[in-house]
C-alpha cells in the first residue's frame, strides 16, 4: 500500500492512553510512510505537561512554578502560595481543567486534588496561577522557514462574574458566544516581538514539526508558556490556529497547504529510508 501514498496528512487523536497522539505517527513510521505534523517524540512530549514544562524551564522559557502529586500525601508540605490551579498532566481540550480547578485554600486543593487522583492518571500538576492576558499562538514550519501567524488574544471580559477568567472546559463547552477573540491581538512591537520569539523557543524545545499552538500568559510584560498543542483542531473558522490563518493573507487554504509543503520539504531534504535508519525517501510534491 505504501508505494500508492505520497503523504498522509495526519489528524489522528489516537485510541487511549497517555500516548495516544504518538500512536499512529509510530504506526506510519512503522511501515515507512511520510506523514504531516510533530514525530512520534514530539507528540509525546507535548502531550505530557510535566515532561514538557520542565523542558521549557531548561531552555530557560518562563513557565508556571508546579508540582506533582501522586498521593494526597504529598501535599502534606505545600507552600505555594494560593490561588493555584489544578490538573491533570496529559489530557487536552481542558478536559480536567474546570471552574473548580482554581483554588484559594488549602482544604479546596485537598478536594480537587483527591477527584483528579481517582479520574485521571498521576501525576496531577498544582500551578502556579498566571493572572494576566491569555494568548495563542500559531507556527508554521520549521527551522529558518518557521512562520508565526498573527496571535490570538483570548479575552474574558464577558464571561458571567461568578466565573474565574480563564480557558476552562465550562468556558470552552458553554460560554464560547461570551469569549472575545482578537486577532491579530493588540500589542505593542516590542511586546509582540517577545511573545513571538518565546513561542518558537517553546516550540523547538520540543522538537515539534510543520505546525503547532503555544499557549501564553502575559504578566509584567513577560510571556509564560502555559502548553503546547502539537496536534491543534483544523475546523474552519472555529479552531484557534485556523482564525489565525484566516486573519492574514496566507487563509485557510494556504496554511493547510502550508503544511503539506513543510511536511514534503523535510521529508525531500532526506535521504532513502534504510533498516535501522530514520531518513526517508524523497518525494514530490502531491499538488
Amino acid at each position: 500500500v505504501k508505494e500508492n501514498i505520497d503523504l498522509v496528512f495526519n489528524l489522528c487523536n489516537g485510541i487511549l492512553g497517555d500516548t495516544r497522539l504518538a500512536q499512529f505517527p509510530a504506526f506510519l513510521e512503522y511501515v515507512g510512510i511520510p506523514y504531516t505534523g510533530s514525530s512520534i517524540l514530539g507528540h509525546a512530549l507535548a502531550y505530557n505537561k510535566v515532561i514538557a514544562c520542565n523542558l521549557f524551564k531548561n531552555a530557560g522559557i518562563a513557565t508556571p512554578e508546579f508540582i506533582t502529586i501522586y498521593d494526597i500525601g504529598d501535599l502534606d508540605n505545600f507552600e505555594m502560595e494560593f490561588p493555584v490551579l489544578v490538573k491533570p498532566c496529559d489530557e487536552g481540550s481542558s478536559r480536567g481543567i474546570h471552574e473548580s480547578s482554581l483554588v484559594f485554600d488549602m482544604q479546596s486543593l485537598r478536594k480537587k486534588v483527591t477527584e483528579e487522583l481517582i479520574l485521571y492518571n498521576p501525576p496531577i500538576m498544582v500551578c502556579e496561577y498566571i493572572k494576566g492576558r491569555e494568548f495563542s499562538i500559531g507556527i508554521l514550519g520549521n527551522g529558518r522557514d518557521i512562520k508565526v501567524l498573527p496571535i490570538l488574544e483570548i479575552g474574558f471580559e464577558d464571561l458571567p462574574t461568578e466565573m474565574a477568567g480563564f480557558y476552562s472546559f465550562e468556558v470552552k463547552s458553554y460560554h464560547k458566544d461570551k469569549t472575545i477573540y482578537k486577532c491579530p491581538a493588540p500589542l505593542e512591537d516590542k511586546i509582540r516581538e517577545k511573545v513571538e520569539e518565546t513561542a518558537i523557543r517553546a516550540y523547538n524545545s520540543l522538537m515539534l514539526r510543520d505546525y503547532g499552538r503555544v499557549d501564553i500568559r502575559l504578566k509584567n510584560d513577560i510571556p509564560y508558556v502555559l502548553e503546547i498543542n502539537s496536534l491543534p483542531g483544523l475546523q474552519r473558522g472555529k479552531s484557534a490556529i485556523t482564525r489565525m490563518a484566516e486573519a492574514c493573507e496566507l487563509g485557510y487554504e494556504g496554511f493547510v497547504l502550508g503544511i503539506v509543503e513543510s511536511a514534503i520539504k523535510r521529508y525531500g531534504d532526506s535521504k532513502k529510508k534504510v533498516a535501522g535508519s530514520d531518513s526517508y525517501a524523497p518525494i514530490e510534491p502531491i499538488y
